[in-house]
């Protein structure tokens, strides 16, 4: 606890925070309420700085963002009934995008619960199906009910828990003070004699089309050093998740980027998995794959690397290591033969055919933005992208240098999220330079969080695919046969806006102005709004 603000006795809010702090806690995020009030007072003492959002599903998402680019947990305050239920969407994304969210709810006190009725919901009930755990503090036992609840949001499938906090016990003297700090974790090493590790260097070196899947847990774990060196020595090619990409380098000669969204990357993609002889998943899941990924290869010819068996039937495996996969793919890295693979040069010809599929064919639109942000933003921004047309085009084309440095909902698709999932992000770490890419329609449902952008003083650059229309939608549409139908969008003056929020706002409608743009962003020290103007047509058989 912030000694010089300590209070002589703690009340159970303090004894709450403190041992949010020990576990490394630093940021929380939220909107407050009068239920609430001493908890923040409490997190603000405790060295966790609330961040103000402006509504409770952005907070969740700010509150993934600063936990995913910084490691840390992602802390969600909100007051009882209509905050809690505002942030069910965001709630719901931090348990399908694997975040281990706290979230801590008021709650009307027991004394009148039972009688009162006001803003009163039944928060268990809400919650149920969204959270891993879901535990009311109590005073004589407050410590342990919090690391309680963060050892099993930290558990894999790491995911949300629920907290609810009444005001009453918040402001309690704590009858038993104390912090209950996270325990040492040591892993068992894993060696070359381990019989099962040998086992699976058996089958890697007797493969002769191998292919690697990787996915956000092998991210997590920092494995793609260790994939890249497995990969290079068994000339395997890799293929990630949406939110594994930059596992390796994706300007890698070894590298075919990210799958599972884009039908016309899945057509080259899979075409390869079908002549693998041996599919090698580490990390993998595939909660963010879609239907053409079920059994995407022959389950005898899968061999998964993971850290917790898995709870899903997207696939099947002829055998599964549940093992460190950071740990596990160096000793293999170290350890296998080597020899060459895919002597028909089957892969080089997918990356060719992905290259040419995702050429831009146009001067101006989402391909030619998305190559003037790979070519001004460089290996080090981490860009957030929001769902939509936008996100799959980037999401294949975007070029990844390294890993957790492209944000989004990938299993949830939950639209809004990237502004807020920058915010976190920035928050976590100011010296990063963070770009989001928006549609218009995801802008639109978000515009409040600009005023967060505002008071946190936050320099991020906001790029805003603006082409007047649900375009994602719009080609379900078409390719139904069905006419278009609440998906058009009227012209928005992005730019007009920015500049009522406090930043600095500009409308562009050509490369060489975005590039300068883009540039003079990085030097400014207010947000940048930058709104790419163009036609909804330029999607039609981008993906």
């Amino acid at each position: 606890m912030n000694e010089s603000r300590e209070r002589p006795v703690p009340r159970v809010a303090d004894t709450i925070a403190a041992t949010l702090h020990a576990h490394g806690a630093r940021h929380a995020f939220g909107m407050p309420g009068g239920e609430v009030v001493t908890l923040v007072d409490a997190l603000e003492r405790a060295g966790i700085r609330f961040q103000l959002a402006r509504h409770e599903t952005a907070a969740a998402s700010m509150a993934a963002g600063a936990s995913i680019s910084s490691g840390a947990l992602g802390i969600l305050v909100t007051t009882v009934g209509p905050g809690l239920a505002n942030a069910v969407n965001g709630i719901a994304d931090a348990l399908q995008e694997r975040v281990p969210l706290v979230v801590l709810s008021g709650v009307v006190d027991r004394s009148t619960r039972a009688r009162y009725t006001h803003q009163v919901i039944d928060h268990a009930a809400l919650l149920r199906p969204i959270v891993k755990a879901r535990l009311e503090v109590e005073p004589e036992s407050a410590a342990s009910t919090v690391a309680r609840a963060l050892a099993i949001a930290r558990a894999e499938p790491m995911g949300p828990v629920h907290l609810d906090l009444s005001p009453a016990v918040a402001a309690m003297d704590d009858p038993a003070p104390r912090i209950v700090g996270p325990p040492t974790v040591r892993r068992p090493s894993v060696g070359a004699d381990d019989g099962a590790v040998a086992s699976l260097g058996r089958c890697l070196d007797a493969a002769r089309r191998p292919i690697i899947l990787a996915g956000f847990e092998a991210a997590r774990e920092g494995a793609g050093e260790a994939i890249r060196l497995l990969a290079e020595k068994i000339e395997a090619p890799v293929v990630t998740t949406y939110k594994g990409k930059g596992l390796i380098d994706e300007t890698h000669p070894l590298s075919l980027g990210a799958a599972g969204l884009s039908p016309a990357a899945d057509r080259v993609l899979l075409a390869l998995f079908n002549e693998a002889d041996l599919v090698l998943m580490v990390g993998y899941d595939p909660i963010e794959m879609r239907l053409g990924w079920l059994d995407a290869a022959d389950s005898a010819r899968i061999v998964e690397l993971t850290a917790a068996a898995p709870d899903h039937a997207m696939h099947h495996c002829g055998s599964r290591f549940v093992a460190d996969t950071a740990a596990t793919v160096q000793v293999l890295a170290e350890t296998v033969a080597g020899h060459p693979s895919w002597p028909e040069q089957e892969p080089a010809r997918a990356a060719n055919e992905l290259k040419r599929i995702f050429r831009a064919p146009h001067a101006w639109g989402p391909h030619a933005i998305i190559e003037t942000l790979n070519e001004v933003a460089g290996s080090d921004a981490l860009v957030t992208v929001d769902s939509g047309a936008h996100r799959i085009l980037l999401s294949q084309k975007w070029v990844c240098r390294r890993p957790l440095s492209l944000l989004q909902s990938a299993g949830f698709c939950t639209m809004a999220a990237a502004l807020p999932l920058a915010i976190g992000a920035k928050v976590a770490d100011p010296s990063q330079r963070v770009i989001a890419v928006m549609g218009d329609g995801g802008l639109e449902m978000g515009l409040g969080e600009l005023a967060t952008l505002r008071d946190l003083a936050l320099p991020l650059t906001v790029v805003v695919f603006q082409d007047c229309s649900l375009a994602l939608i719009a080609l379900k549409q078409r390719a139904s046969g069905l006419a278009p139908a609440g998906v058009a969008l009227g012209q928005t003056d992005f730019a007009r806006i920015a500049e009522g929020f406090g930043g600095y706002g500009v409308n562009v409608d050509d490369a060489p102005a975005l590039q300068r743009e883009l540039r003079a962003a990085e030097s400014r020290s207010t947000f940048t709004l930058i709104s790419c103007r163009f036609d909804a047509d330029a999607y039609q058989d981008a993906f």
